[in-house]
């Protein structure tokens, strides 16, 4: 298999170092390129974490590089996630996005990584900081404990350059949303044994969706981060970050829509009051350090703390049935803080060694989470009535620092975990791995272990196939199901479980520019919750939870990224998904919401010559269920994105000059959400932006 870059980097380095202690001349070895392929991802760290490359990787994974997240000006996660086919939008109720990955939900607290950190994720996540976003396929529970069976999406920061570095951008949409961005990155000292980047961005947002006293929805948005690196020897890193996001936004919880998927009302109106909002803080602090304690041998920690504070003031509306626009509909208003604090820590020890010629890259680790989370609320003593074209009801005098009691949340787990990936020819390899589980939670401890099993087989040094075996495991909040207004309530719960076999083919075509994959996949996940609103109250009770028998999910993938030709770049991705509910008495058979059975998706670059360069992509999602009856089929749409971008120097700064339009032929279509939080999909919209380098 080919030389990690990784260690190659490492040679190259000890190789100039020794070469200058004895005086002797070093080699050096020129490698040449016509151009530079910014598509194509050859490692994600993520997936194994280790330095194993995808070929060496039994599962799918894809990896969507900053460049493409550039190209398309991505203000939000779900803009970039929407390059993998395999991932679809859920709601986007009130300022946060929510992910279906395989057709799972993908959790706030287990579905999200940042640098192999598990993070909490119920917030628009400040993608400006990003290097790459890493969408690993499958359970993937053996690395990084709790996690659901439809994977994890990585988000891999941006580190310090030694070479000076400093970007300055701005972009502005035809709402009149803003957005100004300053990247910089450089060494600190002489011998740049310290390094340092800061990025700055300060947004604002107009929606084009608007409240039903005529106002406009907004956000305005800050983030700053800071990155130090320090060489403490030639051997040994330490990393030290922070970043805080401060973003408020009004709400808006979603359209509501009828039996037939009609939108109630037209296309921009919210059904939230205007002085509704979400105000967030998110802080995330935190050190790295890695040592390589032989040539062979390396050891790696972590520690991240991450606060997240948030109040919420809701006008909560209520969508009546039936319901026809110009009914009267309730609204509950209340205030709401949120406290959550996430601290996770691991250590990890990386080796490569052999025993009996047979080469092992190993790799054994704990990692742990400690969580708690605390809410205050206070409700309106009195419901309100609205109904389009009256007056809005005036915002209720009340504040969640009138609770004087704490409803808090608090428990941590910790986990060993072990891999082996195993050379046995240049042909033949196999992945071995295991992990122990314990979760310490007042009414919910548990204990998991569960195993991973991979083979690979590479026909030549560019192309692999591959067979794999994988566990899951979530185990749930409490015992028993705890909400007093559901039919249910004091029901026993047991843990969620899943696991998937896979198949599938890794290939690497022109020279290794362009990488082809493909995957057939089979995963069942037992113990799912799901609960539905009753049509009809029953007393108290409005809602009633079932724990589902079984659900199952089968499919295939296909995708392209990399260079076609010395020109033209591609991304592309399709997913076929076969989901149903099944061995369930109410809802086998069934299909889950927002899981259509075909997506696609591709994002194409043409360079017409070294200034002008122009961009294509188009977007597929077919039917898809929007509620978990399956009564209500939102339509299948296509939607088209062009841009082109312009560089040029001036006075020794490089600057590119771009325009995008999304959905060039302003198709109408649903996004994600239920029939009372569908999000509408944008008609035409135009961005102009502007990037200085210096």
């Amino acid at each position: 298999m080919k030389l990690n870059a990784l260690y190659l980097a490492l040679f190259t380095t000890a190789t100039a170092a020794n070469a200058a202690s004895t005086n002797k001349p070093m080699e050096t070895i020129e490698v040449q390129g016509s151009y530079f392929n910014d598509y194509k991802v050859d490692n994600a760290s993520g997936a194994m974490r280790t330095s194993a490359s995808l070929l060496e990787t039994s599962q799918s994974v894809s990896v969507i590089p900053e460049t493409i997240v550039n190209e398309q000006l991505a203000t939000t996660l779900g803009e970039v996630l929407t390059n993998d086919a395999s991932l679809t939008a859920g709601s986007q109720q009130r300022n946060r996005e929510v992910f279906n990955l395989r057709g799972f939900e993908l959790s706030s607290s287990t579905g999200y990584l940042r640098d192999g950190h598990q993070h909490w994720s119920h917030y628009q996540q400040p993608i400006e900081i990003l290097q790459q976003v890493e969408v690993i396929k499958g359970p993937s529970s053996i690395l990084y404990g709790q996690s659901g069976p439809g994977g994890l999406v990585n988000m891999v920061t941006k580190k310090p350059t030694a070479k000076p570095l400093l970007n300055i951008g701005a972009d502005v949409d035809q709402h009149g949303s803003t957005r100004f961005m300053l990247d910089a990155s450089g060494a600190l000292t002489d011998d740049e044994s310290v390094r340092a980047r800061s990025i700055l961005v300060k947004q604002d947002v107009d929606y084009w969706r608007e409240y039903q006293n005529g106002e406009n929805r907004e956000r305005d948005r800050f983030l700053g981060a800071l990155i130090v690196d320090f060489d403490l020897s030639d051997n040994a890193l330490v990393r030290f970050h922070y970043d805080r996001t401060d973003d408020e936004a009004g709400l808006d919880t979603g359209a509501w829509i009828d039996e037939n998927a009609n939108i109630l009302g037209g296309d921009k109106t919210i059904r939230d009051m205007s002085w509704a909002f979400t105000d967030i803080t998110v802080e995330n602090l935190g050190i790295d350090l890695k040592i390589f304690l032989t040539d062979n041998w390396q050891v790696k920690l972590g520690y991240n703390e991450q606060t997240f504070e948030r109040q919420r003031f809701e006008s909560a509306p209520r969508k009546p049935t039936p319901f026809s626009e110009g009914d009267s509909y309730e609204s509950r208003p209340y205030d709401r803080f949120d406290d959550w604090q996430f601290k996770t820590a691991f250590i990890d020890f990386i080796g490569e060694f052999e025993t009996f010629g047979v080469q092992h890259q190993f790799l054994v680790g704990a990692n742990s989470l400690d969580y708690y989370y605390g809410q205050l609320r206070t409700a309106a003593d009195e419901y309100v009535y609205y109904s389009a074209g009256q007056p809005e009801p005036a915002r209720p005098n009340i504040s969640y620092k009138s609770d004087d009691s704490l409803a808090k949340t608090e428990y941590d787990y910790y986990g060993f975990y072990v891999q082996d990936l195993i050379t046995l020819s240049p042909e033949w390899q196999v992945s071995l791995g295991g992990r122990f589980d314990k979760q310490n939670r007042e009414g919910a401890d548990n204990e998991s272990s569960l195993p991973k099993f991979g083979v690979l087989y590479h026909p030549n040094a560019s192309a692999t196939f591959y067979a794999s075996y994988s566990e899951g495991f979530e185990p749930q909040s409490s015992e028993v199901l705890d909400n007093e207004t559901d039919l249910n309530h004091g029901m026993k719960l047991d843990a969620v479980t899943s696991e998937q076999q896979e198949i599938g083919v890794k290939w690497q075509l022109f020279d290794d520019r362009l990488m082809l994959s493909g995957a057939l996949f089979d995963i069942s996940k037992t113990g799912t919750l799901v609960t539905e609103q009753l049509e009809v109250p029953q007393g108290e009770f409005t809602s009633i939870t079932m724990q589902v028998g079984e659900q199952r999910h089968k499919g295939f993938e296909m995708a392209a990224q990399g260079a076609a030709t010395d020109r033209l770049f591609v991304m592309l991705s399709t997913m076929y998904l076969d989901a149903n509910y099944e061995r369930d008495n109410t809802l086998e058979g069934k299909r889950p919401t927002d899981a259509p059975k075909w997506s696609a998706s591709l994002w194409t670059r043409y360079e017409l010559n070294e200034a002008i360069a122009f961009n294509a992509g188009a977007f597929y999602e077919g039917e898809r269920f929007a509620d978990s009856q399956n009564t209500i089929i939102k339509d299948a749409y296509t939607r088209v994105d062009v841009g082109a971008t312009y560089k040029f120097a001036y006075n020794n700064t490089d600057i590119n000059l771009r325009l995008n339009i999304e959905n060039l032929f302003d198709k109408k279509y649903l996004g994600g959400g239920g029939t009372n939080n569908v999000t509408i999909g944008e008609g035409t919209n135009m961005r102009i932006a502007a990037q200085f380098n210096f």
